[in-house]
């Protein structure tokens, strides 16, 4: 199985433990989010006469899938209701379409970050898009009082190749985009707002390096169980990176 990625955004490493504790702590339920169809889009209440640093990246993955006796289009245009949650150690479903995702803790400078988000999943012909409805930080003191000042969008679009649907290999393709605007904290005002908005890009890109070629390897791995006649769909990850 060939995977491919093309990243907008390139920047140094970032520490990423491999384990989250935001899981296990059971968090409390996420409130608040904008429902509108059209944005994957949260904004908490913000300062406007704060100076702001704004986090962007984009990527794209790509795997191919030998398709089996049930198409690779036929799974992606299941409805929502059908998902196999994937990892129950950083899903939880919280409606038919609705689920809340732990992701990685990391740091920012020398704060730990452990955003969890309520993500929606919109069912498309060639597949799905997943839109951020809200997002809650966790973590360091100063990180958690980012909750009122900062605003987050989010749309990972998962589709396979139409001119390939009766080919015996498919190609399945997640596309993300993330921006994030958050007001800088008194104690980060020294810092030159170029370097901030660096190392925030880099954060959010070394994110989507590490989630997105897992999160279609156990999509595959759903599909060749759903492909097969496996009617559990029991959850493939163990929340490891």
């Amino acid at each position: 199985m060939a995977t491919h990625s093309q990243s907008l955004v390139r920047f140094g490493s970032v520490s990423l433990p491999s384990c989250c504790p935001c899981k296990t702590k059971r968090l409390k339920a996420l409130t608040s989010f904008d429902s509108s169809p059209k944005r994957g889009f949260c904004r908490a209440l913000a300062d406007s006469s704060a100076p702001k640093a704004r986090f962007v990246a984009r990527r794209s993955e790509s795997t191919t899938v030998r398709q089996l006796q049930r198409p690779l289009m036929e799974y992606m245009r299941l409805p929502a209701s059908q998902y196999s949650v994937l990892d129950a150690e950083r899903i939880e479903r919280v409606d038919d379409n609705l689920f809340r995702c732990y992701v990685y803790r990391f740091k920012f400078f020398s704060f730990e970050v452990c955003p969890v988000l309520l993500v929606r999943v919109e069912e498309q012909l060639d597949g799905a898009c997943i839109r951020l409805l809200s997002c809650k930080l966790e973590g360091s003191p100063i990180v958690v009082a980012q909750n009122e000042k900062f605003s987050a969008s989010m749309v990972n679009k998962i589709s396979c190749n139409t001119s390939l649907k009766n080919s015996e290999v498919q190609q399945l393709t997640s596309d993300t985009s993330i921006e994030v605007t958050i007001d800088i904290p008194l104690t980060f005002r020294f810092i030159p707002v170029a370097l901030i908005e660096s190392t925030g890009a880099q954060a959010l890109e070394q994110l989507l390096r590490l989630m997105l070629p897992r999160f279609l390897m156990q999509l595959v791995k759903d599909y060749q169980g759903w492909a097969s006649g496996d009617t559990s769909r029991q959850p493939l990850g163990t929340g490891e990176i």
